[in-house]
């Protein structure tokens, strides 16, 4: 009989955990010049550790993607808490500009995990649908935000702020896009 799958030492996954948050902001700021040797040195783990969780580059830049857009899709539910919808809305469609736009900075580097063969942008739809869907059916239920608008109206909204923020917006004009949209949202 075949042994048991081994469980992975917590020290492992905080390793790995650590790797792909360096990963995302070192291909963010570098795009292909990251060499593998920073990205473990920021991590504070040997370069044998990054090769040993992610055995080539594009396999550290699609788990690094993978991890930023699912942390940024769990927040939406986390912010609901203690807040309305439209609050929690605001706040979640803020993170997600500051996630996009740190994105742009990591498209040739996403561009070489196409060429390839990998799509890291397979499941990224349902995730975010899946995010913005919930802000939409809590603020429907507290009445804040309005019920004509499906999560992909909010989401084409959102990428237009995200992609001009990512190319000539600055932070202020990116609020202030939110801000709008967020008006747009909001029940009257």
């Amino acid at each position: 009989m075949p042994a048991p799958p081994r469980r992975t030492r917590s020290d492992a996954r905080q390793n790995r955990e650590r790797l792909l948050e360096v990963a995302a902001l070192v291909f963010a700021e570098q795009e292909l010049d990251a060499a593998p040797a920073v990205i473990a040195q920021r991590a504070g783990v040997g370069v044998g550790t990054l090769y040993r969780h992610f055995p080539t580059r594009e396999a550290l830049i699609d788990a690094a993607y993978q991890r930023r857009l699912t942390l940024v899709c769990e927040q939406a539910a986390e912010l609901l808490p203690g807040r309305t919808a439209a609050e929690a809305m605001q706040e979640w469609m803020t993170h997600f500009v500051g996630y996009a736009t740190a994105k742009h900075g990591m498209a040739q580097a996403l561009n070489t995990v196409i060429a390839s063969g990998t799509d890291p942008y397979a499941g990224s739809r349902a995730l975010l649908t899946g995010a913005v869907g919930t802000l939409l059916a809590a603020g429907a239920e507290d009445g804040s935000l309005r019920t004509d608008l499906t999560a992909d109206d909010v989401l084409l909204f959102m990428s237009g702020i995200a992609q001009s923020a990512g190319q000539a917006g600055s932070p202020e004009q990116s609020a202030r896009l939110v801000g709008l949209l967020l008006d747009a949202l909001v029940r009257r």
